[in-house]
């Protein structure tokens, strides 16, 4: 009787020290990692402690793992840019390198595939209007807008691409060709300062705001001119990946002026 007495302590004794350890390493599991911000290079490397990234030199910033792990199957996003001649250079240079920062896919379509021109820079869209491909994004520019605006068979493709598309952005004077195919009417928007009123008469329907970064009707996003087309692709970032993914893309990008609530946000639920 006193052997079974023994074994049973035994067993009971074995089990506590066993739930203890198996509680101690619960208690120890790993929630949190530290990673290198958005650069391309080690996106998708982890870190256990605060620091610089030893690959590329950047301020690793702290994310929850399944964050962490929920990026890593994001779903991915093709921007495609219709860039005319004439169009303004930071218009498009500034929201590329965000979107590209942000890993986003990015295509150039003009009208044919003849060579582009902008201050002082040649270049080739990958696309015509013709073979373009599907997009979930669709961004206009500025620059010299005229020739788009009367170009019927452009404005009808950017009309059509509402029926693929979930997001359109305009910056600067781009709000024209937006206007143009429609898909202004009955919005709220902004352009460069200089160009708010002739907005206003040109599309009465929509309401056309000064002294406005940006503004969002929950799916079309217009910004004011050239830089501010920067400020309008982070928030464009911020509604597909969060705030905190936006502000580690103006972080990598080295741009200290965006502030979120500058912008009017008309409709969250998009």
């Amino acid at each position: 009787m006193k052997r079974r007495y023994l074994v049973i302590i035994l067993l009971l004794t074995c089990y506590t020290i066993s739930h203890a350890q198996t509680t101690t390493q619960k208690s120890t599991i790993i929630d949190s990692v530290f990673v290198c911000p958005p650069c391309g290079s080690c996106d998708y490397q982890t870190f256990d402690k605060a620091g610089k990234c030893p690959m590329c030199g950047m301020t690793l910033i702290s994310m929850s793992l399944n964050d962490f792990k929920k990026q890593l199957n994001l779903k991915p996003v093709t921007v495609c840019f219709y860039i005319q001649d004439g169009v303004e250079l930071l218009d498009f240079a500034g929201p590329m390198e965000v979107f590209t920062t942000a890993g986003f896919h990015i295509v150039t379509v003009s009208k044919t595939k003849s060579e582009l021109h902008t201050n002082g820079l040649s270049f080739i869209p990958q696309y015509s209007i013709k073979d373009a491909p599907k997009a979930d994004v669709l961004v206009v520019f500025g620059g010299s807008f005229a020739a788009t605006v009367a170009d019927t068979a452009v404005i009808s493709w950017i009309r059509a691409q509402r029926t693929t598309a979930s997001y359109f952005l305009s910056v600067c004077t781009g709000a024209y060709i937006l206007g143009k195919a429609g898909i202004l009417d009955n919005m709220t928007a902004t352009t460069y300062f200089l160009q708010i009123d002739n907005l206003q008469k040109a599309f009465p329907n929509t309401k056309v705001l000064a002294n406005t970064r940006f503004v969002d009707n929950g799916n079309i996003i217009t910004t004011a001119g050239i830089s501010a087309g920067i400020d309008g692709a982070l928030h464009l970032v911020e509604k597909l990946r969060g705030r905190d993914y936006a502000k580690s893309i103006a972080q990598t990008i080295e741009y200290d002026k965006w502030i979120p609530e500058q912008g009017l946000v008309l409709n969250k639920g998009n």
